[in-house]
């Protein structure tokens, strides 16, 4: 576990540019240690002497932007948590309104569950994001020209504030990028159904079973990478979890693209490349070498990290280049 100490300087850190950390890291820690030894000599216990001393250096945010001369941040803190309430309220609220109200009419329209999911993808993409672009525009502005920033509460930093920097299996962009992916995935799947082409790209037939089949294993691993983050470390266990889902999600694109129940046959006919006299054989193998090996790929490398935790092998703490010891 990090000590008060390094979880300040990790977050200073985080916050600096990658060729300036070894210095500041040493030029820092070298300041604390000065600064804690003349409190402790005159006569302060040594934990309030660390304590004292980062509170007196201040937000570690802010003296990361002093380090980098720069400021590198859209939004600040002043404005952070009511960016951030503001949008959470419009995504939690307005949001599933429009897309109901919008779901709603479209169906009325054409009464069809295909037309009802299309739209509601299709809203929550769309407006979602007008939602987060508008409002962090705002707030980026209200930022750099520091309108209504008087009339903000003032909030003093506090160590409580320090991140805790405990050792997880993997990192928050970990974390995003395998939440992303499947989400994607699905998002993409629901709409080749409407968009992208006159035609499906995909074969509709799919939809009886195979189609929502996959959705369901592309949801799983979302959940198991939401669950690989709120461990500690890699195990067997991650392993075999990781290497099942690879399996249940490989094995049935790989016989739908063998079997040519994959591709919608209409729009393969519609496919005009030049001197491929086959498109559809030659989309169908690349798509089954970048499953096989895609997957491949993922299962061992998920088993070499669990490996490497059992061992004990350190593992950087993110963005720091500083190292804790994953328990064995």
């Amino acid at each position: 576990m990090t000590t008060l100490i390094d979880r300040y300087v990790f977050t200073v850190l985080r916050r600096v540019p990658e060729q300036q950390r070894t210095d500041i890291d040493r030029e820092l820690r070298t300041s604390i240690e000065d600064a804690v030894d003349a409190r402790v000599a005159g006569g302060s216990p040594p934990e309030a002497a660390v304590e004292q001393t980062l509170l007196e250096l201040g937000d570690p945010d802010r003296l990361a932007d002093g380090y980098a001369d720069r400021r590198r941040y859209l939004i600040g803190p002043e404005f952070f948590d009511v960016w951030r309430r503001l949008l959470t309220v419009l995504l939690a609220t307005v949001l599933p309104i429009v897309v109901a109200v919008t779901t709603t009419v479209k169906v009325l329209e054409d009464a069809s569950i295909g037309t009802a999911i299309g739209t509601a993808v299709t809203t929550v993409i769309t407006v979602g994001a007008h939602m987060a672009f508008w409002v962090t525009l705002v707030f980026a502005i209200m930022e750099r020209t520091g309108l209504g920033r008087s009339e903000l509460p003032r909030r003093e930093w506090n160590l409580g504030d320090l991140p805790k920097y405990e050792p997880r299996a993997t990192t928050i962009s970990e974390l995003a990028a395998g939440i992303a992916w499947p989400v994607l995935l699905i998002v993409a799947l629901v709409l080749q159904q409407f968009t992208f082409t006159e035609v499906p790209v995909l074969n509709p037939d799919n939809w009886s079973f195979w189609w929502p089949y996959l959705i369901v294993v592309l949801i799983l691993e979302a959940l198991y990478a939401v669950w690989l983050f709120r461990k500690e470390t890699w195990n067997h266990l991650v392993t075999l979890v990781n290497a099942l889902l690879a399996v249940l999600f490989t094995a049935p694109v790989v016989w739908l693209l063998s079997t040519d129940r994959f591709f919608n046959p209409e729009w393969l006919s519609t496919l005009d490349m030049g001197s491929v006299s086959d498109p559809g054989s030659w989309l169908t193998g690349i798509a089954i070498a970048i499953a096989v090996i895609g997957s491949v790929y993922d299962v061992i490398d998920v088993a070499i990290r669990a490996e490497r935790s059992r061992r004990g092998v350190p593992t950087r703490v993110p963005g720091t280049g500083a190292e804790y010891t994953n328990p064995i």
